[in-house]
């Protein structure tokens, strides 16, 4: 008891004590990425025609199944395996693939974005972001971080820290809050559970985002995505959302 009582004398001595025993000190350094992504590329029908026309842009993460060397293994599921039987998706979708024994890094997702919209007719205010199971943790990871850069984003079956949710200030917590939001998941997924999905839309809502809503499939395990992305409800859903414009 001599020692805590001794302890907690010490802690609310003079503060200066700390300055005697401990320095301050920076490290500083420089670190240079260089990195490539093999990615499958889908121009929407009439692209080109007009010169003044902006398209909007789907960024589409896949799950841990189909990382590899075989980008072709990206149009397994989702956006880019639907637009091989449909002509009529008015979005450049850009489908990147994950190396193996990696996840998704935000700042190769982020630098893709900025060629893809330095290179082709972008409409920046209408960019969307996609993803299933580990695709749907790095839509949540990016779509969180970096909200300002998206209309609307559609996690599916992942999940996501609140941390980031929680600490959002300034221009990002304002991006955060008019950020669209629309996840899905299968009640029965013995993969990643629904609670990833509740407690992610839970701390938007309650951060002030009234644009954030969650689709539960009662008989669905992991893949909640083939639903999902069959849907033509969730397209118009997007297409309804601007950056920094709430929809209706």
């Amino acid at each position: 008891m001599l020692a805590v009582a001794g302890w907690a004398g010490a802690d609310a001595a003079d503060q200066t004590n700390h300055h005697d025993s401990q320095m301050a000190e920076q490290f500083k350094f420089e670190r240079t990425l260089r990195q490539s992504v093999d990615y499958l590329l889908f121009l929407p029908q009439g692209y080109g025609e007009k010169a003044e026309q902006r398209w909007p842009l789907m960024l589409f993460l896949h799950g841990a199944g189909e990382r590899g060397s075989d980008v072709w293994k990206v149009a397994t599921h989702g956006p880019p395996r639907n637009v091989t039987e449909r002509s009529q998706f008015p979005f450049i979708i850009i489908s990147p693939q994950c190396p193996n024994g990696q996840i998704w890094s935000d700042d190769v997702l982020l630098a893709l974005l900025d060629d893809i919209t330095a290179r082709y007719t972008v409409d920046t205010n209408r960019v969307y972001l996609t993803g299933l199971s580990m695709g749907g943790f790095g839509t949540w990871h990016l779509g969180i971080s970096h909200p300002e850069r998206f209309a609307a984003i559609v996690p599916i079956c992942g999940g996501g820290e609140k941390i980031g949710i929680l600490l959002a200030a300034g221009p990002r917590a304002k991006a955060l809050k008019t950020l669209g939001v629309w996840a899905f998941h299968g009640a029965k997924d013995n993969v990643v559970p629904l609670e990833e999905s509740e407690r992610m839309v839970e701390a938007l809502k309650r951060f002030g985002n009234k644009d954030v809503k969650l689709t539960v499939y009662p008989e669905a395990e992991h893949d909640s995505w083939t639903e999902t992305y069959n849907n033509p409800e969730l397209y118009r859903w997007l297409l309804e959302h601007r950056r920094g414009v709430q929809a209706n």
